[in-house]
Parts: C-alpha cells; structure tokens; sequence
C-alpha cells in the first residue's frame, strides 16, 4: 500500500492594518469597544472567532479621555501582591493622573476574549504621545 503524503496547508499571511484614533473628548468604554472590535479583526469579512487577524491600533491624546458619571470617584483597580492580605486597590483618579493610557488598555484588555489570544492581540495596542 503506498502512502501518500497530505498536502500542507501553508500558513496565509494576514495583512494587518494601522488604524490611528484620536481620543479627545471620547467615552472611554465606547472607544475601548471600538478598540477591541478592531484589535481582533470582526470587522474583517473572514472573521473567525479562533483566527487572530486583528489590526494595529494606535491610539493619540490619551490624556484627554472622557469619563462619565460617578466613575472617577467610585471606580477602583486591585491586584493582588500573593501575600496574606496583599490586596492592593487604587482609584480611577489616580491612575488616570500617574498613566491615563494604562486606564484604556485595562479597559480594552477586559473587553477582549479571555484566552490565549488575548495576549497576542493587546499588544498590537499602541499609544502615541502626540
């Protein structure tokens, strides 16, 4: 019997765009679903949950983001040190003041696919300082 070898299907190289965002007086739940639309390729038209086809995305004036409501105030970000009581916790409004971009990459980051993708598509999130 002979064997036949399987034909190997090369890997298509994806063609991955750069979308620049201008985030002046933005929301910034909206913009980082906008953000999270792009970073995995859904509106590409071969869109495949498991395919990572996402673009670029680079994202200027952070600094001047809008925040509505009672968030500023209200919201807080934890994390964890390992250790017994460790529990760390710090508002939106000094986060925003020390690093506004890493406000909108939490963001982003919490609204992409909890998997192994996500690591891969988040760092195609660029911030520009102009």
């Amino acid at each position: 019997m002979k064997q036949t070898k399987r034909p190997v299907s090369a890997k298509t190289a994806v063609s991955r765009e750069k979308h620049k965002i201008d985030a002046t007086d933005k929301i910034l739940g909206r913009l980082a679903a906008e953000i999270a639309v792009l970073l995995r390729g859904k509106n590409k038209i071969g869109f495949l949950p498991n395919k990572d086809i996402g673009d670029f995305v680079i994202v200027a004036n952070v600094g001047k983001i809008k925040i509505t409501g009672r968030k500023i105030e209200q919201k807080k970000y934890y994390h964890h040190t390992g250790y017994l009581g460790g529990l760390k916790a710090k508002s939106l409004k000094t986060l925003i003041v020390e690093n506004p971009a890493e406000v909108l990459k939490k963001a982003v980051f919490g609204m992409l696919p909890k998997n192994k993708l996500r690591a891969k598509q988040i760092k195609r999130l660029k911030f520009s300082s102009s």
